[in-house]
């Protein structure tokens, strides 16, 4: 059981572990009661050793473990990278590369949807995972052997998985698939929502300018709250309460209190104030400058047994190149096809395209056919 708590412990592990050609990395985070996540524990295994970091030790300084995840001579090995990634983003303001994400991998080597850490080590590395302190408390001190243990095992194990998938990947010629997905991965953006796009995850279904204007500013004004004062956005409003904000627009404390979910302390207190700012903002928008809500075309006569096509090549090639579906083209992508040859979908751009798309513009255009041969379905061409 290795538990680093000091710092001089933790700047001569990361110099050591800054000499390898890569390091399998994980997290432990709580975020219960919390915006940003809480980095409770950090484990790293290396060729020959493997720890795990206590960044809650009092006085612990991470400053090496940070320059180590943004080394960019070791590749950093992670399962399910982007919680774990946007951690570090925000602790550092920048995002670890390079990268390499087994699950990612497992999909384009033909492992499924989203395949989970322990069945994946499972079956490449014939290791059993214990996942009993899989709910633990982890920012509770002191950890017990038993937590460090199963901490550990997420990453010792990592190691042999990300050998096998990289000597998959060579061997199928498939590096640059997964560049392109890692791309995504190291992308900033990927981790980084601004607050004026806050209200598109309420998903509202009233399109009027008037209300998306003052849903945006409500939405808006709740995650710079969230962020500021670092609690999850329920505590500082509730969904539904936004929403019923935007269709009432109150503008003083009594409309406010009015509103459901909203006591008349809220409306008296902070929330009511900057809820009623808020609202005056989007009330004074143009309604040339509100948002507005993505149309999606009635779907022309026709269109949904082509879908149902594409679905069939979509399910033939994927299963005949031991990749999962789900990384290629969902329904939404398969409905766009059908309508525009240049829909902007990740299935008509790179390895995508090589693999799927090409074919499925073919079948749409009548240059190829499905055809049943014995059990298999196969492509003719017309």
């Amino acid at each position: 059981m290795t538990l680093i708590t000091s710092s001089a412990e933790l700047a001569a592990f990361c110099d050591r572990m800054a000499a390898a050609d890569y390091i399998a990395i994980d997290t432990e985070f709580m975020r219960e009661h919390t915006f940003w996540p809480k980095l409770c524990l950090v484990q790293i295994a290396g060729l020959d050793e493997a720890a795990a970091i206590d960044p809650l030790a009092p006085g612990i300084d991470l400053a090496p473990l940070f320059a180590l995840v943004h080394d960019p001579k070791v590749l950093k090995v992670f399962h399910s990278a982007r919680q774990d990634v946007e951690i570090f983003d925000h602790l550092t303001g920048r995002v670890p590369t390079p990268l390499f994400d087994t699950q990612v991998a497992a999909m384009v080597c033909g492992f499924g949807e989203s395949v989970s850490y322990e069945n994946l080590v499972g079956k490449l590395a014939n290791a059993r995972i214990d996942k009993s302190s899989r709910f633990t408390d982890w920012s509770h001190r002191p950890l017990t052997e038993r937590q460090i243990d199963y901490a550990l095992a997420d990453v010792i194990h990592l190691r042999p998985a990300y050998e096998a998938l990289r000597q998959q990947l060579a061997k199928s010629g498939r590096e640059a698939w997964l560049a392109e997905e890692m791309a995504i991965l190291c992308d900033p953006g990927t981790y980084r929502t601004e607050p004026d796009q806050a209200w598109l995850r309420l998903k509202p279904r009233n399109a009027s300018a008037k209300f998306l204007a003052i849903l945006r500013e409500v939405a808006a004004w709740r995650e710079r709250e969230a962020q500021k004062r670092d609690i999850p956005r329920g505590r500082i409003m509730k969904d539904e309460a936004l929403l019923e904000i935007a269709a009432h627009s109150p503008r003083d404390i009594d409309g406010m209190a009015r509103i459901r979910g909203m006591s008349r302390n809220m409306a008296e207190g902070w929330q009511g104030q900057g809820l009623i700012a808020a609202v005056e903002r989007g009330l004074a928008t143009p309604p040339d400058q509100a948002p507005k809500l993505a149309q999606r075309p009635p779907t022309p006569p026709g269109i949904a047994p082509l879908v149902e096509l594409m679905r069939v090549l979509l399910k033939m090639k994927c299963e005949d190149e031991g990749v999962a579906q789900k990384l290629v083209a969902g329904s939404d992508d398969l409905e766009a096809i059908a309508m525009d040859d240049n829909a902007q979908v990740p299935a008509l751009h790179g390895w995508r395209r090589e693999m799927f798309g090409e074919d499925a513009l073919a079948l749409k255009r009548g240059g190829i056919a499905l055809a049943v041969q014995g059990r298999r379905i196969r492509v003719v061409t017309l």
